[in-house]
């Protein structure tokens, strides 16, 4: 019986998180245009689930993130959505294949890994266990979406992603770094930012309502 309550609980969890993430994912909240690129806070749900329900939650979480993005890499792609999505084509020479899924998906599945991992090494060694855990698994967890993202862009598309910007590919590491400097770590404080805010909101709620399963269960 308290398998199954504990069950439900965690399935209930999930399905908000995953709602939440496709209403990211479909409305102009998920992504900010930045011409070249997008801003993301698609990963906050991903850290958020990491730190609630634990590496294996965040990586699910991860993937829909992933899924989500190859989707609407499809659907409304630009210029170097080939990256993303094996079923968008600008040309011959700009085409998506079976190597956008990974980019595509595997950094996101590891956003949940590793902030959930961050999360629970920063929780047994910190004194104030929340305000530490939190906003550092928010940061890493976005460097890591950032960082192997524009990583693998550069590994498995390197000379077609710079040709698409019309950079030459000796140049492109330099821009890469510049993308990581420039937006990745803004991004990142601002997942740290809201990954405490809303974090520690949702672990009170999910704490409260424990105790009263808890005391029920207890009678």
């Amino acid at each position: 019986m308290n398998q199954k309550k504990t069950d439900v609980k965690l399935l209930a969890q999930m399905a908000l998180l995953v709602a939440l993430e496709l209403v990211l994912a479909f409305t102009p909240l998920g992504y900010i245009p930045l011409g070249f690129m997008n801003a993301t806070t698609m990963h906050i749900p991903v850290i958020l689930g990491a730190c609630l329900l634990g590496p294996k939650a965040g990586a699910l979480l991860g993937g829909v993130f992933g899924v989500t993005s190859v989707v609407r890499a499809t659907i409304t792609p630009n210029l170097t959505s080939f990256v993303f999505t094996p079923f968008y084509s600008f040309s011959p020479e700009f085409s998506g294949n079976w190597t956008s899924l990974i980019v595509a998906i595997v950094p996101r599945v590891l956003i949940g890994v590793i902030a959930g991992l961050v999360f629970q090494f920063v929780t047994r060694v910190s004194h104030d266990k929340q305000a530490v855990a939190l906003p550092i698994a928010g940061f890493v967890g976005s460097m890591v979406n950032t960082i192997g993202v524009m990583g693998l862009i550069y590994l498995l598309f390197g000379e077609q992603y710079a040709a698409a910007g019309g950079k030459s590919f000796d140049l492109l590491l330099g821009v890469i770094m510049g993308v990581v400097g420039i937006n990745g770590v803004p991004e990142a404080l601002i997942a740290a930012v809201l990954t405490l805010a809303v974090g520690k909101v949702l672990l009170g709620i999910f704490g409260r309502r424990g105790a009263k399963t808890a005391q029920q269960e207890t009678v």
